[in-house]
């Protein structure tokens, strides 16, 4: 079963910046359109943005748009997530999903398209 595993997280000061890693060792992950998603204690899980298979899409949320960026190093099997000027928020535990795909298009879903949720990687943005 496909299992993605996130890395990278940790504590940054407001206004810092952080990249978050996402991995796979049974799977391909060109072969598949991923997103990376949020989740705080007690708050639903929030779509940050997602990637195509080819890299020729990309879409963000409001709320990180102009922030993060969302990319692939396909050498390493891996999809970033780079966060700059954070804010401060709450602690949140950051998951990266396999998504939907729809005319070469990555659409945010609600679960994972393949395989189930990983561990993630907690995000602390304080000073």
């Amino acid at each position: 079963q496909l299992q993605l595993v996130e890395s990278g997280g940790g504590l940054v000061q407001p206004g810092g910046s952080l990249k978050l890693s996402c991995t796979a060792s049974s799977a391909t992950l060109s072969d598949y359109p991923i997103a990376w998603f949020r989740q705080s204690p007690g708050q639903e899980r929030e779509g940050l943005g997602c990637i195509s298979s080819n890299d020729r899409f990309t879409y963000y949320a409001n709320s990180v748009k102009g922030r993060f960026t969302i990319s692939r190093d396909n050498a390493k099997n891996t999809v970033y997530l780079q966060m700059n000027n954070l804010k401060p928020e709450a602690p949140a535990v950051y998951y990266c999903a396999v998504q939907k795909s729809v005319m070469g298009m990555c659409v945010l879903v609600r679960a994972p398209m393949v395989g189930s949720w990983g561990q993630g990687t907690q995000v602390t943005v304080s000073s």
